[in-house]
Order: structure tokens, then sequence, then C-alpha cells
């Protein structure tokens, strides 16, 4: 660990730092007792009306809606489940109607091939006792790295040794109730097991709130390399409060159809096939929850009594678009661990990853285009961007990792 003295303009790179996926654990907690596995374990999986194989191995509990982990939170204890929005904006119908002919609607989950979930229930994948060990420390398992929130000011801050965060975004400042986009969906190589790729949405409110959603590679996290879905929320600046998908107590789900943390199928090829996500992120402005929509289905939403200064009716003041990889420099060098497809963005489409259609809600809940800036690795991980009339806002981001630019 060493501190970093860093001025204004590496700021919002600095904060995704403190947003980049890893464990942070203390001696005491590094070898837990079965006993103690257990009790985790139970905490997070729910007894099931019905479980679900996989074809990746993965189970899949069907829970009652009301018996769901997020119930576990002490703020939740007499929440009333919201099974649709108070608010529904005349702008998503109109997204929905204009949307790009040319998006992929035959992405699916792998565990839809053998069931579904009855309605009432939600779909949560099985956490196993090796998903538990994998991690450093299974008390902090499912959460990010414990950090300081970056402040817009120079600042002194640690960073994790272990491996390197890399990033190649889109951001705007301002006040927003929403964002939409949709996500070219990859399969990037990870060269090793304590590396990920993902590529997703961040919903940033102030220095300590933050909600994410998009698609991960983590072996890690998830003991494979499939190409998975994924939310992360926090209330602290990655101290203690949030987690991954529904690893703890805290976002409510409400979907039958949408298992987070599952595998994502089919993914885009090299002059091939494409294939894409749309995620909207919405500030549901009567009750001040964030509702999360993948595609036309509204997946659920984090209550407002989680966050300060993303509660009520405060709005969002910075948000994300991009990639991001964990790099371990594993044999003193940068490794081939890739970004979005593997490929430059300046190779365009069918060869580098897109996030196109890119829109905000500002708060008199008008739907623009942001103005972007950008943010990148050059020679590992680059971006660029630009507006059409079938895309709108977009950008083209990733890369290969090690290379002869990337050393």
């Amino acid at each position: 660990m060493a501190g970093l003295k860093l001025s204004f303009n590496f700021v919002v790179v600095l904060y995704h730092v403190f947003m980049a996926t890893c464990f942070c654990y203390s001696d005491n907690n590094m070898f837990p007792s079965s006993d103690e596995i257990q009790k985790l374990l139970n905490s997070l999986n729910k007894p099931p009306v019905k479980s679900i194989k996989s074809l990746d191995g993965d189970i899949i509990d069907c829970v009652h809606i009301s018996r769901q982990p997020a119930f576990d939170h002490p703020l939740l204890k007499n929440h009333t489940i919201k099974v649709r929005p108070n608010y529904h904006p005349t702008w998503i119908n109109m997204m929905n109607a204009s949307k790009d002919r040319h998006s992929s609607s035959s992405v699916t989950q792998l565990w839809h091939s053998n069931g579904k979930c009855p309605k009432r229930t939600i779909p949560i994948r099985r956490t196993k006792k090796e998903d538990v060990l994998r991690a450093n420390s299974f008390r902090s398992y499912g959460k990010k790295k414990s950090t300081s929130v970056a402040q817009p000011s120079s600042i002194d801050v640690e960073l994790d040794v272990s491996r390197r965060y890399e990033f190649a975004y889109a951001y705007t400042r301002g006040e927003f109730y929403a964002t939409i986009a949709t996500l070219n969906l990859w399969n990037p190589r990870i060269q090793e097991s304590n590396e990920y790729s993902l590529a997703q949405i961040w919903i940033i409110g102030g220095d300590l709130d933050t909600i994410e959603a998009g698609w991960q590679v983590d072996p890690e996290l998830y003991g494979d390399t499939n190409t998975r879905l994924f939310i992360y929320w926090t209330s602290d600046g990655f101290q203690r409060k949030g987690c991954f998908n529904l690893e703890c107590s805290g976002f409510i789900q409400i979907s039958n159809k949408i298992a987070l943390g599952a595998t994502m199928s089919p993914t885009s090829v090299i002059y091939g096939s494409q294939h894409d996500i749309t995620i909207i992120i919405l500030k549901d402005v009567e009750s001040g929850d964030w509702l999360m929509v993948l595609n036309d289905e509204i997946i659920g939403y984090w209550p407002s009594e989680l966050f300060s200064q993303l509660s009520g009716d405060q709005s969002a003041s910075l948000i994300e678009w991009g990639g991001a990889v964990a790099n371990s420099e594993a044999h003193g060098h940068h490794t081939t661990t890739q970004m979005g497809s593997g490929r430059l963005p300046n190779q365009g489409y069918k060869n580098a990853s897109y996030i196109k259609n890119i829109e905000i809600v500002d708060t008199s809940y008008t739907l623009g285009t942001p103005d972007v800036n950008l943010v990148m690795e050059r020679g590992c991980y680059e971006i660029l961007t630009g507006i059409n009339d079938d895309w709108g806002r977009y950008i083209y981001f990733g890369g290969p990792g090690l290379n002869s630019n990337c050393p």
C-alpha cells in the first residue's frame, strides 16, 4: 500500500479505483469455520419453491418474492413490495418504439432452457461453499474492496497493490434522474483467476452512493469465465454497505424471469453476429427508489432508504458508461486480459465493443443526449465517441491488454 497524491485532473480516474471489483479482508477472517460458512450460506440461500439446474452448473432457486434477501435489511423489515413503479414516464415507451431495429432481441440466460420460475417468485443464483472459499475472506464475500471515497480535490489514497484497475469510459456531470444505454455483449479472455473484465453503467451520488449495472467476466466471484449480468450498490463509499447482485440485503427484485449473476447467452462474435442488452436505471420520483430495467423487463429496485445522497428526490451527480479490468501484472508485466471484444475502438462495428443509444434524463424529466468526456488507458484499453442518427450518442471501447504499446 502506498499513498498517492493526485491532482484534480485525475480525480475521475481515481474514483474508479474505488469501484474496482476486489476483496479486502483482515487476517482474523482468513479461515472461517464450517459453521460460519454454513451460517452465511443459510442467510443468502433462502428456501426455494422450485430449483432449476442451469447448463453452466448454476442452481437457480425460485424464492417467494417476500422471502428474498432484501428483507433481512433492518431498514426494509416493514417494506411494502412495489411490483410496479409509481412513476412510468412516457419517454420509456417512446424510446422502445424508436429503438434501433438492429439491436439484438435473442439474448437470454442459460438457465431458461431448463425451466422458469413461477409467478410471485424470483430467480436467485444459489451461492455455493466453493464460491465463498474462492474469496480471501467469507465475511466480505460479494463485496468490493474497502476504501476511502475520492473527492474533487487533491487527496491521499491507499491502493491495492495486488492488482491494478484500468478503465475506458465516458462520463458526464450534472443532475440526473435516469440513464439509458445499450451494451454490446462479449466474452473477453481473462488471463489470471484474480482478474476480471466488465462493461457497465455507473450512477453516482456525492461521494458515498453508487449504483452499477452491466455484464462481467469474473472467475474469482463466479468460478468460471462466463459472461454474466450483474448489479452493485454501495451507500458508504465501498466501506461495508452494499454488494453484488443479491449477495446481501438491499436490492429488491420483482422479476421472475431474470437472475442476477446468471450467464448471458449468446455473446458477440468478431466479424459475426452482434448481441446487446439495453439497461435503464431510473429514479421513481414519487418513492425515491431507483429502478433497474433490462430490455423491457423491470428487474427490481434499490429502495431510497438504502442511500443518503441518492435518496428521496436527490439526483445523481455523475453518470459513466464503459469498461474496466483488473490487471494483476502477473510475471512483472501487463496481462492479456481483454476489455470488451479485445479489439481497440478504432476497428469499429463487429470488431470493437460498443455502448450505443446513450441517453440521460435530467431533473425536469427531459430525455436528452449527453455531452461526454473520455478516460482511457492508452495502448491497453481505449475509447472513442460519436453521434449519428441510428445510434445517437455511442462509444466504442476496449482493447487487448498486453501488446507492444501496453508492456
